[in-house]
């Protein structure tokens, strides 16, 4: 692996585990098993490499979009399944939470260039849920998908505070709960 991927991996690895300001950058060269100055040439700034790292998790989570419609091509409402499904594995499995809301909870400075990637990356997340529950033909999908985008929210913060035993662990049928309340659109609505 090349050294700036390998800084990237391993600074997202410590960034997630002890949060941003809880990790300087000659951990992460360490860890990267390289020096500043390597660290310093690809990336001008710590600040440059936590965009990066959050951009690496915008794309991730472009992929797994893809995939919901690679697996469920032109049916919208399996889609929206496997992004409640996808929500409950990813609770499960990581007791740390979102990246981007970690990332945003530290970084509150209006003009750190991680603002922008974070606001993009939320906006755009929520709006694509929106579309997915419009295109599944629900009632109010707007309504929807933030109430899904504010649960999902909610439900990984819960997971750091009082692990799989709390309200997180039901998430799944929270979700589908939701789904289901607000049943399809009337025709031409």
């Amino acid at each position: 692996m090349r050294p700036r991927d390998r800084i990237v991996v391993k600074a997202r690895d410590l960034f997630h585990q002890h949060g941003i300001r809880g990790i300087g950058v000659d951990a992460i060269a360490e860890a990267a098993g390289t020096n500043k100055m390597t660290l310093y040439r690809h990336f001008g700034s710590k600040d440059d490499l936590i965009v990066e790292c959050l951009q690496k998790a915008v794309d991730e989570a472009q992929t797994g979009w893809d995939a919901f419609e690679t697996d469920y091509p032109g049916d919208a409402m399996a889609q929206l399944h496997a992004w409640v499904r996808q929500g409950a594995a990813c609770i499960e499995a990581d007791k740390r939470g979102c990246e981007m809301a970690n990332a945003a909870v530290e970084l509150t400075e209006a003009g750190h260039p991680a603002r922008r990637v974070i606001e993009d990356f939320k906006t755009a997340y929520r709006n694509r849920l929106a579309k997915l529950c419009s295109d599944a033909g629900l009632a109010q999908p707007d309504l929807v998908a933030d109430t899904l985008a504010l649960l999902i929210e909610g439900a990984r913060v819960s997971r750091q505070s009082v692990g799989v035993e709390g309200p997180s662990g039901r998430f799944m049928r929270m979700a589908e709960a939701i789904i289901a309340s607000f049943g399809k659109r009337e025709p031409g609505a």
